[in-house]
């Protein structure tokens, strides 16, 4: 057997003689102090605790926030569906749970996928708030130069940027407004599903929006077969679409990888916010204008030889539209009348009707907006429906020296960045359509007209989430115009004022009308009833009646029950 030569190191003797003879350096106490300090500072006391919280002094989360990340971390190991109603700040959760991450150091590589005007702001909370280098995604070698990288998901899923990013693994995957992947036959579900990822985080405040299995879709890609197969899913827990059976069950597997925390558990303090109904006077010019539309509408939605003359969804739009400008009516007239042939009586009904509109001067509900603007010198928000009227009020308010800006889906994000920027900085009043109702922040701001009121009770909910959120210090105000004797009224009066919209639980609407078996939309059931009344007297009694539904519908089912149907 071969020797083994061993050898001793003696050098250390002579420091430790030098060290007796000079009795030291060891009796400086403040050495020894400083050192067990720093070993404390590092210690882990307690691993359920967030270590990220020493290192974020410019933020001081809530306790609901706390408490999600740390139940994602140490139950839900990473993978989870954060659906906290609109304004408790899933930003700031999904920032804490990628901090904590990188704290502990199991997490470097990030994709943070969200809509394209979310990026700027997605990229300046995590570096303001949380000391996390990311970078917003403009060039294509971005995808592998940098660990944090936020990126809108229609440019990540096009080529070449989808292969670079299927061709990494990244460690933590967070997708915003989550609930656009609610269809698994899209293309944007089997993109996140295909991404090699660790960890993944999807941010949502309605999992549901029309049928339950939207809500089984995410749970799937968060930890496929939590819930089983799809077939297993809905023999085991849906009864109708908004409809569950087995509701124990289904929400003890729920608890696992979903957090929902909403306003009404009293966790957070918000201002009040305050609901105004404008009701808005017609001139007889408008009102003559509205009765002829209104009639003409009725004439074209009766059948020739089994069809209808015109698209009865496309002829309520210029009921709508009437009531919202006459720069949105024109434009829609002017189509019409393109459309139609040459030798069709239909072309004179519509120049006639194009004349008339010519000749109306005043605009009422423009001028109410004046009068509300000259209120306060507070910034203001203005939602409507259609650009037109986007562009026509700019002009009326620009001839009535009030600054404003645009916000609109066809803008590209750096100029929405810009236009928020503006109105922040520089501007009283922000023109949005329905682009603006989605992600952005406005907490600076305090006043909202709901210039044109959309049949979807959920997008009024997100309008208002745009200033009535965490960080709001100034109670909120929100103006609903109603246009008298139209269908504006009829449809404030039914959808907002009748079952008490803005009282109600986001999902709550979605099961009263399920509750009542409407076998169609309620937008569809909304159009049969203008449609097919002959009067307005039938039609109001219509509405009645359908009101009359829907509240007794709302007042015999409690919160808890609806929420059991639409969200466990």
């Amino acid at each position: 057997m071969a020797e083994i030569p061993i050898t001793f190191h003696k050098h250390w003797m002579d420091g430790l003689k030098e060290r007796m003879e000079k009795d030291g350096p060891w009796h400086h106490p403040e050495l020894f102090h400083l050192a067990w300090e720093a070993e404390e500072v590092q210690a882990v006391k307690d691993f359920h605790e967030l270590q990220c919280l020493r290192y974020l002094p410019g933020l001081t989360p809530l306790p609901h926030q706390m408490e999600t990340a740390n139940r994602v971390i140490t139950e839900m190991h990473g993978r989870a569906l954060l659906a906290d109603e609109v304004g408790l700040g899933k930003t700031i959760e999904a920032g804490l749970v990628l901090k904590e991450y990188m704290t502990r150091g199991l997490v470097k590589k990030v994709l943070i996928l969200v809509p394209a005007s979310l990026v700027v702001q997605w990229v300046r909370e995590l570096n303001s708030k949380f000391s996390i280098p990311a970078v917003g995604q403009k060039k294509e070698y971005m995808w592998t130069s940098y660990d944090v990288v936020v990126a809108s998901v229609d440019t990540a899923k096009r080529p070449p940027h989808r292969d670079i990013i299927l061709n990494q693994a990244y460690d933590l995957l967070i997708v915003d407004e989550a609930h656009k992947l609610k269809n698994r036959k899209t293309k944007n579900y089997q993109f996140i599903q295909e991404i090699k990822k660790k960890y993944l985080l999807l941010l949502t405040a309605t999992p549901v929006q029309n049928e339950i299995e939207e809500l089984y879709n995410l749970i799937t890609l968060l930890k496929p077969g939590h819930l089983g197969q799809s077939s297993e899913f809905l023999q085991s827990y849906v009864k109708g679409k908004r409809e569950v059976k087995n509701n124990d069950n289904l929400r003890k597997e729920l608890k696992k990888v979903m957090v929902r925390n909403r306003r009404a558990d009293g966790q957070v303090e918000f201002t009040t916010r305050h609901v105004i109904t404008v009701p808005i006077e017609l001139t007889t010019a408008e009102r003559g204008l509205y009765d002829e539309l209104s009639q003409f509408i009725r004439n074209q939605y009766q059948k020739e030889d089994g069809e209808y003359k015109q698209n009865p969804l496309a002829l309520i739009t210029l009921q709508r539209e009437i009531c919202s400008s006459r720069a949105a009516v024109y434009n829609t007239l002017v189509n019409m009348h393109n459309r139609v042939a040459e030798t069709s009586p239909l072309r004179g009904e519509i120049r006639t009707l194009v004349e008339k509109l010519k000749t109306i001067e005043n605009h009422s509900k423009a001028e109410k907006v004046m009068e509300l603007l000259k209120e306060s010198d507070d910034k203001w928000i203005i939602f409507t429906e259609y650009r037109a009227t986007q562009e026509y009020l700019q002009y009326i308010l620009s001839q009535n020296k009030i600054t404003s800006v645009l916000f609109r889906g066809g803008f590209k994000r750096s100029k929405k960045d810009w236009m928020s920027q503006l109105f922040e900085d520089r501007v009283q009043v922000l023109i949005a359509t329905e682009a603006g109702g989605e992600g952005i922040n406005l907490q600076f701001c305090n006043r909202l007209i709901n210039y044109d009121m959309p049949w979807n009770p959920m997008r009024v909910e997100q309008r208002i989430g745009r200033i009535h959120r965490l960080g709001q210090k100034k109670d909120c105000y929100i103006y609903n115009l109603s246009t008298a004797n139209t269908i504006e009224e009829q449809i404030l009066r039914l959808l907002y004022e009748k079952i008490n919209l803005f009282e109600m639980v986001i999902g709550e609407l979605d099961a009263i009308i399920d509750r009542f078996q409407l076998e169609r939309s309620i937008e569809k059931n909304l159009i049969d009833i203008i449609l097919k009344s002959d009067t307005e007297k039938e039609q109001q009694l219509k509405f009645d009646n359908m009101s009359m539904v829907l509240q007794m519908m709302k007042d015999n089912q409690s919160q808890d029950d609806i929420r059991e149907v639409v969200l466990p």
